[in-house]
């Protein structure tokens, strides 16, 4: 009986897997995993972001790298028991390679691998100071020439950027800036963080004055410091950019505010960067050796192009610019756009006094807070996961290990039984004129987000103003242009508009590239984001993993980080640890460098 528990059968494929590989014995690696099997790694193997898909792949990704990573150690993690059920026993292991140490998740069927994640978790000898490596913080015994941690950190933020060099250069101080920043710090990678807003959180601060977070709170902790128990689930704005800004201080991050950046070029024989800063007023010329944009995936607008906007005599915005509706009460307001932000900026206006118009010119998936929050997110993000023993770490890890070829098939019976639930919902919506989708193949938000980033609303209660038409709503028809005082659609049909804003969403990221390095950086990195699914706005061929995310590009020492706080959390381990190697001269020897199929 025990030969077929859980746990024997984990530890009998992870003794063959780890005698292999250090064996060096390709072929019978190779045959331990199924026909139908994935090999996710991050970093650790391949250093890089990359999946394998069947044993073909694996085959060759470990004839690139096994000589190199020297793998060892494979062990089951014993704190955490293995499981099964439905055919499929799963488990968690730890191994080592010669540079670092690992930790990863194992599927099996019939007694073969089926998904297998990998990752890296430490670099040995720069482990980060914790727990028994923590600072002693004091300096005990007698020193004329001692120094305070105050002025030691005075003295480091004098000097970095003009006596010394930061070997990072992170150009945005956002969610995903910050959390990188934290984690370089703790690697002691000497890095700066040039944010153009005055202080940290503005970009959370001076959004729309309704905006919230509609992530809960277990999803979006940062990394080593979590949100305290009783924050509230879906936080404000304003105490977002608060944490945030306690966070970098805390943190003791090189933040620099009211910082523009100017320009950014890469010499190929020095392997360093010149980028020109606008500090504050002051000019600065930077030398790092690495360039991240943490711009975000809400950083550069989607701005539309229509005939008449130069005639029109109202305002115009994007959904970035929209300060809230305290100056539109009793004024006829255009929303173009029907996914977050179009929503949550209407149901502001109308409860700002505003005759508000929403323009649905394309299908939006829409899925209820509450519901998303159940079904979705519960039993790895919730405080029933919290009181269940599910920790930060282990659900990210979980969320990690399901391949992204595959992870539609795990989405589609969660998003089937949404719309069971909230069927009434769902009818009401379609009878008053709202175009709704489940997707391309009814996966739901998750797979539309990690496609395209887009198309999609969470609902907190804009949808029920829908419903009984006190947001009005014209959907099915394009804009064909703009009057003095008129959005004219294509259908013939004026809507009359004191304020016109495009909700209309945010560009690739490389597009950063473009306006800080060049037009030919930004063409030879290609679209950042997406999976190539083939799916709308998500052109393949097939990639298996985010376009250019966390992950060398085909541009050498430039990196692209961003997306949601969870993704800022998590894959900012990883940017950090490939980071840290490069900076310690380490051998990184990249397998599958991510390929250019699309500009932008």
């Amino acid at each position: 009986m025990l030969e077929d528990s859980p746990h024997t059968k984990i530890d009998t494929v992870l003794g063959k897997l780890g005698r292999a590989l250090e064996a060096g014995d390709i072929d019978a690696a190779v045959n331990l995993f199924q026909a139908d099997c994935y090999w996710r790694d991050l970093v650790a193997f391949t250093w890089n972001l990359r999946t394998m898909e069947g044993q073909d792949q694996i085959r060759d990704m470990l004839s690139s790298q096994l000589a190199a990573i020297k793998p060892s150690r494979f062990r089951q993690d014993e704190k955490e028991p293995a499981g099964g059920s439905d055919g499929v026993t799963e488990g968690w292991f730890e191994f080592e390679t010669e540079l670092a140490r690992g930790y990863g998740h194992i599927r099996l069927k019939n007694g073969l691998i089926w998904t297998l994640l990998t990752t890296m978790s430490e670099l040995k000898g720069f482990e980060e100071p914790k727990g028994l490596r923590r600072p002693l913080g004091a300096e005990h015994g007698h020193n004329r020439d001692r120094k305070t941690w105050k002025e030691k950190r005075e003295a480091e933020a004098v000097e970095l950027g003009y006596a010394t060099q930061p070997y990072v250069l992170i150009i945005g101080g956002g969610q995903g800036g910050i959390a990188l920043g934290a984690r370089l710090r703790q690697l002691g990678v000497p890095t700066i963080i040039v944010e153009r807003n005055e202080r940290p959180g503005d970009s959370w601060r001076k959004r729309y004055k309704s905006l919230c977070l509609h992530d809960p709170v277990w999803y979006d902790h940062l990394p080593y410091i979590p949100f305290p128990e009783n924050w509230p689930i879906f936080a404000p704005k304003d105490k977002v950019g608060d944490w945030l800004e306690m966070y970098t201080k805390v943190m003791e991050l090189n933040y620099w505010s009211s910082t523009t950046c100017k320009s950014a070029s890469y010499d190929e024989d020095t392997k360093e960067w010149t980028v020109v800063v606008d500090r504050d007023g002051e000019e600065v010329v930077l030398r790092p050796k690495q360039l991240v944009l943490a711009t975000g995936m809400s950083g550069k607008p989607n701005i539309p192009t229509f005939k008449g906007q130069d005639v029109f005599k109202g305002e115009q915005q994007h959904s970035s610019q929209h300060p809230g509706p305290d100056a539109y009460k009793g004024k006829k307001v255009v929303v173009i756009g029907s996914n977050n932000s179009a929503h949550d900026i209407c149901a502001a206006l109308w409860e700002g006094g505003a005759d508000v118009t929403m323009l649905q010119r394309s299908s939006t998936h829409i899925v209820r807070s509450d519901t998303l929050m159940d079904i979705g997110l519960g039993d790895l993000y919730s405080e029933r996961a919290v009181a269940s023993g599910m920790t930060t770490r282990k659900a990210d890890l979980i969320f990690a290990s399901l391949p992204y070829r595959i992870m539609h098939e795990f989405q589609i019976p969660l998003y089937d039984k949404m719309r069971e639930r909230d069927a009434d919902f769902y009818a009401d919506l379609e009878k008053a004129g709202f175009l709704l989708d489940w997707g391309a193949d009814g996966s739901g938000l998750f797979m539309k987000y990690l496609r395209r980033g887009s198309g999609y609303y969470i609902d907190v209660g804009a949808c029920d103003l829908v419903i009984d038409g006190s947001i009005k709503l014209k959907s099915g028809s394009g804009v064909s242009h703009l009057t003095e005082d008129a959005v004219v659609l294509e259908d013939g049909t004026e809507l009359p508009a004191d304020l016109v804003i495009y909700a209309t969403g945010y560009g690739s990221m490389n597009g950063w590239a473009a306006d800080l390095i060049s037009r030919d950086v930004a063409d030879k990195v290609g679209k950042c984001w997406g999976l190539g699914s083939d799916t709308p706005k998500d052109p393949g061929p097939w990639e298996g993993e985010q376009r250019n995310m966390w992950k060398p590009t085909q541009q050498e020492a430039l990196w692209f980080h961003g997306g949601n706080l969870h993704q800022s959390r998590h894959y900012s381990q990883y940017l950090s640890l490939q980071l840290k190697a490069r900076m310690e001269a380490l051998t990184t020897p990249v397998y599958g460098l991510q390929e250019r199929h699309h500009l932008s």
